[in-house]
């Protein structure tokens, strides 16, 4: 499986689940789960601690991986392929389909589709995220929402660091694409194919712009910079709840991003 541009950690994450799926249970035997469990298909692997509940589970679409500590809460349903990293949570009457990783620690509610979630990122009320990228350390304020089809249902455009400019992507679904770190308020909505850099801090009424600089702090009507050193203090907030802290390689890498990026910011 060859990565060629962004939208292929969405757009081939069918397969790159169902190659890891093979890898990872090849030769290994599955925890079993509970009988207040609907089972759909066989393709389920539970890794030792992980707590599943009354949900769901349909695997003739592609293959369940649930994570050592995972747990999925009570009336999620999942139609795979998933993958559900370790210590990572499906919060109560999550709605999975469309092949979707949710990274460790991470943790996951509302309506997701075909998305791919880094670790540390919280998505944990209702709204949808779909063929969509979470960096990690995201968070996603309740009832955030972000289109993946345009309504004349024409190509998405994205924003391209290279070329400075929107640019096709040849996809008629593209969501949303978010770095590390960065944030939005409740009610959120993002446009078809927006970018957010790292550590943008997103709030506000609007649909905010298709591309949203790093460190931006504001919305559609206003926004200034979210200096380092306060982005530094909220990181080390938000890092020390799942006792990690920012290391001196996070704020060296943070600050040059901060230093590539201020172009876009003028």
């Amino acid at each position: 499986l060859k990565l060629e541009k962004i939208t292929d950690l969405f757009s081939k994450n069918d397969q790159a689940i169902k190659d890891d799926f093979e890898l990872l249970t090849k030769g290994r035997e599955s925890q079993t789960l509970s009988l207040t469990n609907t089972m759909i298909g066989d393709a389920v692997f539970v890794e030792e601690g992980a707590k599943v509940e009354a949900a769901v589970l349909n695997s003739s679409t592609g293959p369940i991986y649930i994570g050592k500590d995972a747990e999925i809460m009570e009336g999620t349903v999942v139609r795979g392929p998933l993958a559900l990293c370790e210590g990572a949570t499906l919060k109560l009457s999550t709605k999975i389909y469309g092949a979707t990783t949710v990274g460790p620690y991470s943790k996951v509610g509302g309506e997701v589709t075909n998305s791919n979630i880094q670790g540390f990122s919280n998505k944990g009320h209702d709204g949808f995220l779909g063929n969509s990228i979470l960096g990690e350390w995201c968070n996603l304020g309740a009832d955030t929402n972000n289109s993946n089809l345009k309504n004349n249902y024409s190509e998405v455009k994205i924003w391209n660091y290279s070329t400075n400019q929107l640019e096709n992507t040849g996809l008629q679904f593209c969501g949303l694409i978010m770095g590390d770190h960065s944030k939005c308020g409740i009610n959120t909505m993002f446009n078809t194919g927006t970018v957010v850099g790292v550590s943008a801090n997103i709030f506000g009424g609007g649909f905010p712009n298709k591309f949203i600089s790093s460190f931006t702090w504001g919305g559609f009507n206003d926004s200034s910079t979210f200096q380092l050193d306060k982005m530094f203090e909220v990181a080390q907030k938000v890092m020390e709840r799942r006792h990690i802290d920012l290391s001196q390689d996070d704020k060296e890498i943070l600050s040059a991003v901060f230093e590539i990026t201020e172009k876009y910011r003028n």
